[in-house]
């Protein structure tokens, strides 16, 4: 059981490993400036991309439910 156990832990530890090599170079490539732009939002500026997502997704529905009354009335 001990042996079983330690095997999975190695292979955790090469996974683990191997994902902090992908992202190590990701603050030095094309992405860099990117990231030193970035920024968490505060409370406004979320409040204001939220209002406005959802807006785009009501208004979207609701001129797919407009076509879809459409095609059902005149199809």
């Amino acid at each position: 059981m001990e042996k079983n156990q330690n095997n999975i832990q190695d292979k955790l530890i090469a996974q683990q490993e191997k994902i902090e090599r992908k992202f190590q170079g990701i603050g030095k490539g094309k992405y860099s400036r990117i990231m030193k732009m970035a920024k968490k939002p505060n409370g406004d500026e979320y409040t204001k991309v939220l209002l406005i997502a959802g807006f785009g997704i009501v208004f979207l529905g609701f001129i797919g439910f407009v076509i879809y009354l459409l095609m059902s009335v005149y199809f």
